[in-house]
């Protein structure tokens, strides 16, 4: 059991650090002294960087999976679920580096692809399943393409971590996410789902209400 914690803590610190300053800049000398361990214990734990970089989006993957699926299973409606969700992505956002991201992408391979199994297999089926439900129920347009839709949704989420359509020297992530989250649902939903929407969203903003 103190072998797991020990590796659970490892982790959590490592993520940490990734989320903070990215993962090519982070060594696992850094690591260590982050952690106030030695270097051999990480390789007790992780053969190298590259098990230890794709355990992190492992691990933070699989906590997103179930607070996605906690707003799904509380969620009074599917316009509800959408603006929990985007709230939930704002709060992440807010303590991301996206060049944690692009390291990922450019220089980490096997972990990426975690990330992108994610994206394209339980992120979209939500996607799906949420609309389909909006359908159902009257608030979303009967006649979208959901598969086309969905893509375009996960696309739209990576794109505002994109710093070189949105310098952060110009652009909050958070606002941006929020500006495209906003014209994404209203060519959505049908007059039913907008007035909702806009309730949902409003009680969202007050404090008590965030995730």
């Amino acid at each position: 059991m103190e072998e797991l914690d020990n590796k659970d803590k490892i982790l959590k610190g490592t993520e940490d650090l990734f989320m903070k300053y990215g993962v090519r800049s982070i060594s696992m000398d850094d690591i260590a002294r982050h952690l106030s361990v030695s270097k051999k214990t990480l390789y007790q734990h992780f053969d190298d960087k590259e098990e230890l970089v794709t355990l992190v989006s492992k691990s933070h993957l699989e906590r997103n999976a179930k607070e996605i699926e906690s707003i799904q299973s509380t969620a009074e409606n599917s316009i509800e679920e959408l603006a929990r969700i985007s709230v939930c992505i704002k709060k992440n956002m807010e303590g991301l580096n996206p060049a944690m991201l692009f390291d990922l992408q450019k220089f980490h391979p096997k972990a990426w692809g975690v990330w992108l199994d994610f994206k394209n297999k339980f992120i979209r089926e939500s996607v799906v399943r949420n609309l389909k439900q909006g359908i159902e129920d009257g608030y979303i347009r009967p006649e979208i393409d959901l598969e086309l839709m969905a893509i375009m949704r996960i696309e739209l989420i990576q794109l505002s971590f994109n710093p070189d359509v949105f310098p952060r020297e110009r652009f909050n992530p958070v606002e941006v996410h929020g500006q495209i989250f906003d014209h994404f649902v209203f060519g959505l939903v049908t007059e039913k789902g907008r007035k909702l929407y806009l309730k949902c969203k409003e009680l969202n903003q007050q404090p008590t209400t965030v995730l």
